[in-house]
């Protein structure tokens, strides 16, 4: 059965934590559908917390490999919601 996950991404400091994550993303870039980043930003400084949304397509096997690496960065809360089609 094919299904649609969406992951929603805490990222508690970005300056740090956003290398590895784009490297992950990239590394799985054929099976990401939509990402979507916000973040507070002022004329002065951009916020260190973000949050990111990823929708996943393709396998659920290349699903569970992207979420695995992303779990394992400190400093990263994951949360997903999954549809079966």
């Amino acid at each position: 059965m094919k299904e649609i996950r969406v992951l929603g991404l805490l990222i508690t400091d970005r300056i740090k934590e956003a290398g590895k994550t784009q490297q992950i993303l990239s590394e799985y870039a054929d099976i990401v559908s939509m990402r979507l980043g916000f973040h507070e930003v002022t004329s002065a400084t951009c916020s260190r917390v973000g949050i990111m949304l990823i929708q996943l397509d393709g396998s659920s096997e290349r699903q569970d490999e992207l979420e695995a690496k992303i779990r394992a960065i400190e400093g990263i809360e994951l949360q997903k919601m999954k549809f079966d089609l």
